[in-house]
């Protein structure tokens, strides 16, 4: 899939879109989510133009990897969330509901978070 420049990051990343920023480097930039689904719902998003986490893996430098992963352990540890606790999620295509083609990470805390993925029921 080609990476679509008018995406609503890419157009957060130029300035087009506002966005209440919690976090901001030469690799990543942070925003709080605006339908959060916990407490607190940060979205961290790497400043080039990747449609997902395959993508990022495959076409960034090291530095842009190195730096996009240090800006989510920073936000993690600048809002508080090392203790107790907190989760970061990436969604990856159709099948895991990718919203929004470019690559971005959910860092969810601010309540149990419960485990992590429900076990499947077996179909009779």
């Amino acid at each position: 899939m080609a990476y679509d420049p008018e995406n609503v990051f890419a157009k957060i990343l130029r300035g087009e879109i506002p966005c209440d920023k919690v976090y901001e480097d030469e690799h990543a930039l942070a925003f709080n989510d605006i339908a959060p689904q916990t407490p607190t719902h940060v979205l961290v998003v790497p400043k080039g133009a990747y449609v997902s986490s395959d993508d990022f893996a495959e076409k960034a430098s090291d530095a842009e990897i190195a730096g996009f992963f240090r800006a989510v352990g920073q936000v993690a540890r600048d809002l508080g969330l090392v203790e107790p606790g907190y989760r970061f999620l990436s969604n990856h295509g159709a099948h895991a509901h990718q919203e929004v083609m470019h690559f971005h990470i959910h860092i969810f805390a601010g309540t149990d978070l419960g485990r992590m993925v429900k076990p499947r029921e077996k179909q009779g």
